[in-house]
């Protein structure tokens, strides 16, 4: 089906569905993302706002945590309503924790490291015994670290000396001062690798070549293949292979169905409005949200439904 097709499809359906045009019932969602100047509270800030300018009886309240692993707990405990979670860490918490359901994709995590522009580094070998900031020590992207390097035989703090940070933002001053020789990270628009690209000599990325991914891919079967598009950043002229995975909106134990139906509706009307204002949640679409479930009954009732009425599953 063409795209110009699905989108008329859609715009039809979302015209009949319950509550379409009409007054909604006030309804605030808290949600948790991560230590400040990373991308989650980025990605935050950019859903709240769409989602309250589509349905402004919705209020999304979103608080900063020590990323996916606290976002988790979190959850499971009905401390928040909604909470951005990584790669790997999502998937386990769909198959582990019960009643922690899938509310929305994020965006696809292309891991890779970022180093100085003029950094003479020619491969993850040689960055072994140097000084990494892999991230915050709780977030999703070391999780996604460990798993990559893990696939390479390699250990985040017996090959390299590994820096967690307090704050995300700690991350590239530490490589342009000289403090560290790369920065670890994922994604199109992450800040971190924005503030490298935007300060001299700009960055470079480093990345598992065809035969590492290979290796990666057979110890990490939840992985994929993934490519950081050209242009993702001021100065990449070419795209990136690596691994990564899908970052993803989960939702707590219990959340009503009407909610993640609120929520889903807005979301998908707001879908210009998000990737405005931050070009990663491009990605954050329903049918991304249908493609990177485990299977359907990992996704929150309310959504499926909303997928499903939508034409977006089966």
């Amino acid at each position: 089906m063409s795209p110009d097709r699905r989108t008329l499809i859609l715009g039809a359906t979302l015209s009949t569905l319950p509550g379409a045009g009409g007054a909604q019932a006030p309804l605030r969602l808290s949600l948790a993302t991560a230590t400040p100047g990373g991308g989650f509270p980025a990605f935050g800030t950019a859903f709240a706002g769409a989602i309250n300018a589509a349905d402004p009886a919705l209020v999304i309240e979103t608080c900063n945590t020590a990323g996916s692993l606290e976002n988790v707990g979190l959850l499971a405990e009905g401390g928040v309503d909604l909470g951005l979670v990584a790669g790997e860490t999502a998937t386990a918490a769909l198959a582990r924790d019960k009643g922690i359901t899938l509310a929305a994709a994020m965006y696809s995590s292309q891991g890779l490291f970022a180093l100085r522009g003029d950094a003479a580094v020619p491969s993850i070998d040689a960055l072994r015994g140097r000084r990494i900031a892999w991230g915050a020590r709780s977030s999703g992207l070391v999780v996604l670290a460990r798993q990559v390097m893990g696939g390479l035989g390699l250990d985040l703090e017996r090959d390299f000396e590994a820096v967690f940070l307090d704050r995300a933002g700690d991350g590239p001053p530490m490589v342009l001062e000289g403090r560290a020789a790369a920065l670890w990270g994922a994604g199109v628009g992450w800040p971190g690798f924005v503030a490298l690209a935007g300060s001299p000599p700009g960055v470079r990325f480093l990345a598992p070549d065809a035969q590492q991914r290979a290796r990666i891919l057979a110890a990490e079967p939840t992985l994929r293949e993934m490519a950081l598009p050209a242009g993702s950043y001021a100065g990449q002229d070419q795209p990136v292979r690596t691994v990564g995975n899908w970052s993803l909106v989960l939702a707590r134990p219990g959340l009503a169905e009407e909610a993640g139906f609120r929520l889903a509706t807005a979301l998908h009307a707001a879908r210009d409005d998000i990737a405005r204002r931050l070009p990663q949640a491009a990605e954050t679409t329903s049918e991304n949200t249908a493609l990177a479930a485990p299977g359907p009954d990992s996704i929150h009732p309310g959504v499926r439904r909303f997928l499903h009425a939508a034409g977006l599953m089966t």
